[in-house]
């Protein structure tokens, strides 16, 4: 008897030791994974001896929000996730598309929880350590292992490989969800707990999993003049993975076009007025698609423009668009804009080709090495190309587009959609709110936000000037695709965004190259309204022959 207790109580004392060995060297591992802020000065004297102004910084990390914040409530869930196992599984996930990604896992090789898990792991690798943080994450979603582990539980046999099903989707931090904060960016909104959005709704509708709410240029881009594209009070200042402090981001979806391009995420969500999805998804070697207004639904959106506002997908792959862009689409009643669309996109891929196809070149982008060499490949794959001279047309009070539209629609999100903690009505509310505290606030002034005040423009001329940008903006590409016979018209990263979107014409930009120095560019396509099958199909089919998309090096295990 007294040997088994002798046995029982030694027993007992090495589990002990193990347990007592094993929190000890959990919370050294943890020790080496918490982000510390660090002296900015020599970064930021570094920026402004670039010649890019926007890049001259004044703050780098955020002063509001702690990163440890970001992953603290799944730290618990990251614990057991060691290095060994995100290095087994990184041959697998870093920059595979969807379809394979599901394949994989339909072949055993992983769980949607352990993909979920390698996401957040690498975040915070890479969150965490001060020479290598990009500033792409606002927050991650406490529930989503939780909900990864459920969709677990499924039966994988009769799962669609080219679908979101168990997929980690960031959403810019301006699309609402229910177990995040929806803060565009401002401080103003950083307690605006809202409902889901309509497209969050959707993907969750269709098993996505929502990992989290990308950083992004504070309210959308329209609050200073000239400041930093990807500067948010709340994320900071967002830094392009392929050229860090040296490159822009692109904006204002910085955030989304950032994490996909360091494959933080499987893909995001942006969105678009004029350029937010198309500048930094050209920015960052990435795919991204402004659909026509209407196709995807802006409620539980913090709005700019109800008149050029957009959510739109933004992926390394425009298979990965097309599954993502099926998931979000639907008609929506609370949208007066939105449409019900029948079209299977992914199913649309099937047609891509180039051969036949006739495209407008801007014979002035011409003179651009990597766009030649782009329209060379596209001819070689059997497109006819036609030179076009756009006159250089102006959008003549186009800001006056966005200073009315935003006056009236944030108000109206704040009243409909925002939290009772917020208690700002009105942009006036928020430039006074922003005064109280100038340089965390905002440290780049509010100049655009004064514009919207000043601006006395009523709503029966407001609605002159959007029906004549509208026809200009139509006229600048109808002219030749009409006489010509066009499919599209190329252009490069978002130089004409501005006339898509007041055509409310959609565009995808899909990898194109690089410059001397490393930095990316896109091959924009731009399409008549509700063509983005067409669209789709010319991206996939020159994507196929291109294959420029390279992963940042630096973010590459």
């Amino acid at each position: 008897m007294r040997a088994l207790l002798y046995f029982l109580l030694s027993t007992l004392f090495l589990i002990s030791c193990k347990k007592q060995k094993d929190i000890k060297l959990l919370k050294e591992k943890q020790s080496k994974i918490v982000w510390q802020a660090y002296d900015e000065t020599k970064d930021l004297e570094a920026t402004h001896k670039l010649q890019e102004t926007r890049m001259h910084l004044k703050l780098i990390n955020s002063k509001v929000l702690d990163k440890n914040d970001i992953w603290g409530a799944l730290e618990v869930e990251l614990d057991f996730f060691s290095e060994e196992k995100y290095n087994n599984l990184a041959k697998y996930i870093i920059e595979s598309d969807i379809p394979t990604i599901q394949r994989y896992i339909k072949e055993g090789r992983f769980t949607y929880e352990e993909l979920t898990l390698f996401y957040i792991y690498r975040i915070r690798k890479y969150e965490s350590d001060n020479t290598v943080s990009l500033n792409s994450i606002i927050a991650l979603n406490p529930k989503v292992i939780e909900q990864a582990k459920a969709l677990d539980k499924i039966d994988k046999k009769n799962i669609d490989v080219n679908s979101v099903f168990g997929m980690p989707i960031l959403l810019k931090d301006n699309i609402g969800t229910n177990d995040m904060m929806t803060t565009a960016g401002a401080i103003v909104l950083q307690d605006n707990q809202t409902k889901n959005a309509y497209i969050t709704d959707k993907l969750i509708d269709n098993n996505a999993l929502i990992l989290g709410k990308a950083n992004l240029s504070e309210w959308a881009y329209f609050l200073c003049s000239g400041c930093p594209l990807g500067y948010s009070a709340i994320g900071g200042q967002t830094l392009n993975p392929y050229g860090r402090m040296i490159f822009e981001t692109g904006g204002s979806s910085s955030g989304s076009g950032v994490a996909v391009a360091a494959n933080f995420c499987i893909a995001a969500i942006g969105t678009e007025t004029s350029g937010s999805i198309l500048s930094p998804a050209s920015q960052n070697s990435i795919v991204g698609l402004k659909p026509t207004i209407g196709v995807v639904s802006r409620t539980g959106v913090v709005p700019i423009s109800s008149t050029l506002d957009t959510p739109g997908p933004m992926t390394k792959s425009v298979i990965d668009t097309a599954i993502l862009l099926r998931s979000i689409i639907g008609k929506d009643i609370d949208d007066p804009a939105s449409v019900a669309i029948e079209v299977d996109f992914v199913e649309e891929l099937k047609k891509g080709k180039l051969k036949g196809k006739r495209l407008g070149v801007i014979k002035e982008l011409l003179k651009d090495s990597i766009y030649n060499i782009a329209i060379e490949k596209i001819k070689k794959a059997g497109a006819e190309i036609i030179e076009i001279e756009p006159k250089d047309t102006q959008l003549p009070e186009f800001l006056t587009v966005l200073n009315i539209d935003m006056k009236n629609d944030l108000p109206q999100y704040i009243k409909t959609h925002a939290a009772k903690e917020v208690t700002v009505k009105n942009i006036k509310d928020i430039i006074t709110f922003n005064l109280e505290d100038t340089l965390v606030r905002i440290p780049y002034g509010q100049q655009l936000f004064k514009g919207i005040i000043e601006d006395s423009t009523t709503i029966e001329e407001l609605a002159v000037i959007k029906e004549n940008l509208k026809t200009i903006a139509r006229n600048y590409f109808d002219t030749h695709m009409h006489k010509h016979q066009l499919d599209a018209v190329l252009s490069i990263n978002n130089y004409h965004a501005g006339y898509a979107a007041v055509a409310k014409y959609p565009a995808i930009t899909v990898p194109m190259g690089y410059t001397d120095n490393g930095e990316p560019k896109g091959l924009t396509f731009i399409a008549k309204s509700f063509s983005e099958g067409l669209l789709l199909q010319l991206g996939y089919a020159y994507e196929q022959v291109a294959k420029e998309r390279k992963v940042p090096v630096k973010y590459s295990n």
